[in-house]
């Protein structure tokens, strides 16, 4: 029996980012070109290599959440709540009407409660040995517990749990909800990510790879995606949200329509557990799957919002991978990396980043790539990497990419709603 699948799109938004603690913000941001990042203040990192990163601006969770809820939550969790209680009102979502039974919540994170983790364990080693370990500590630390505090927040008793794959979790969670509602399993799905891990176990862990930028003489600048003196990518923190409804569901409760889901994929470069493979082979593939799933040819495709992390040898490997993908049509879309401006939120990249899709969607535009200063010969630059400024085109579908570490792809395909 063949089972139609339902229409999907998206009815609500909610972000906090290095760049703006709401979705206006992070898209006024987004559109100036401003850098999240700056000098850490969360912890002395006067004996760290790198000294900088994304963090959030004039953040307290006590300005959004009750102080004792805020206590018990990890940083991750208390960000995931408040993009939730953005998206949800956003979104005007009416829980009293509403079937909870029939919404649901995906929501992950790349590593979750690290700073929970990493500070219970050096409080543990102060002492004689006696474990006296917070009763909190292990509710707040695990991944699932962000999904897990959201529904309980909103009473949403629909399908509920989290997806981890890195740094592509997010656009996994979101490509999840999608499929759920167009099977027909739940009417409404919020799906997004969280990262925090802005902390000495957290940065020094990075660094240890040589993951990480070290240009602590300008950070503001560090983030450089494509530039032939990249040096690493910036580590950044925050929370997106989507909420994805049915369009049945959206129409009949006359909810805004920001635009239409129209196909994600998903796949595995089985290549190395953090370099990409050097040909973009995993790239190409979930591209064209999404492609492929959303029905689309590679010349609908308008903007893309690339992985774009900063690192040497990650984006060579996806610009590869646009060009086979793409052919002669790379040079007519508009490609820009956003993590030149709030860093990489790691498992929230996704999300983040998909919103900013939505947003070109929405408003034609396209937000740049910044930090651009020396082109690097060993990509293509007569393609569109959109420096420096916003440019305003029409924007019909466009294209999100995520990659993990482990070699997980994701890629999420949004275009113009037409009723």
């Amino acid at each position: 029996m063949l089972i139609e699948l339902k229409r999907v799109v998206v009815t609500g938004i909610g972000a906090i980012t290095p760049i703006g603690n709401t979705v206006d913000e992070y898209w006024n941001g987004l559109m100036n070109g401003v850098s999240g990042a700056d000098y850490i203040k969360q912890f002395d990192c006067s004996k760290f290599k790198t000294k900088f990163a994304c963090e959030l601006k004039d953040f307290e969770a006590t300005d959004y959440l009750d102080k004792k809820e805020a206590r018990k939550i990890d940083r991750f969790t208390q960000t995931a709540l408040i993009v939730s209680d953005q998206a949800m009102l956003n979104a005007g979502i009416d829980k009293e009407v509403m079937n909870p039974d029939r919404i649901g919540v995906i929501f992950s994170s790349g590593i979750g409660g690290l700073i929970t983790f990493q500070n219970e364990v050096m409080e543990f080693a102060k002492g004689d040995g006696t474990p006296r370990f917070n009763p909190y500590f292990i509710p707040k630390m695990i991944l699932d517990i962000a999904a897990g505090q959201i529904s309980m927040r909103h009473n949403l008793r629909g399908p509920n749990y989290a997806v981890v794959s890195a740094c592509a979790s997010s656009t996994h969670a979101l490509m999840d909800a999608f499929n759920l509602i167009r099977l027909g399993k739940a009417d409404i799905m919020l799906a997004g990510g969280s990262e925090s891990v802005i902390s000495q176990a957290g940065v020094a862990g990075f660094n240890a790879m040589k993951a990480l930028s070290e240009r602590n003489d300008d950070p503001a600048t560090a983030s450089r995606p494509f530039d032939k003196d990249r040096d690493g990518f910036v580590m950044g923190e925050g929370a997106g949200m989507l909420v994805l409804e049915s369009l049945e569901h959206a129409v009949a409760r006359g909810a805004h329509i920001y635009c239409e889901v129209a196909g994600a994929g998903a796949t595995a470069d089985a290549h190395h557990i953090t370099a990409p493979h050097p040909d973009g082979l995993g790239a190409k593939s979930v591209m064209n799957a999404a492609l492929e799933d959303a029905g689309l040819k590679a010349e609908d495709i308008d903007y893309i919002n690339v992985h774009g992390t900063s690192t040497p040898l990650g984006d060579i490997a996806e610009v590869k991978a646009i060009q086979q993908v793409f052919g002669q049509h790379a040079y007519k879309i508009n490609i820009s990396s956003t993590k030149s401006m709030t860093g990489h939120l790691l498992g929230a990249a996704g999300v983040i980043e998909a919103i900013a899709c939505v947003l070109s969607v929405v408003h034609d535009k396209v937000p740049p790539t910044i930090n651009h200063f020396t082109d690097d010969p060993g990509l293509d630059n007569d393609l569109n990497l959109t420096f420096w400024k916003p440019q305003e085109r029409k924007v019909n579908a466009a294209l999100s990419n995520t990659f993990g570490f482990g070699g997980h792809n994701a890629s999420l395909i949004v275009k113009k709603y037409v009723a």
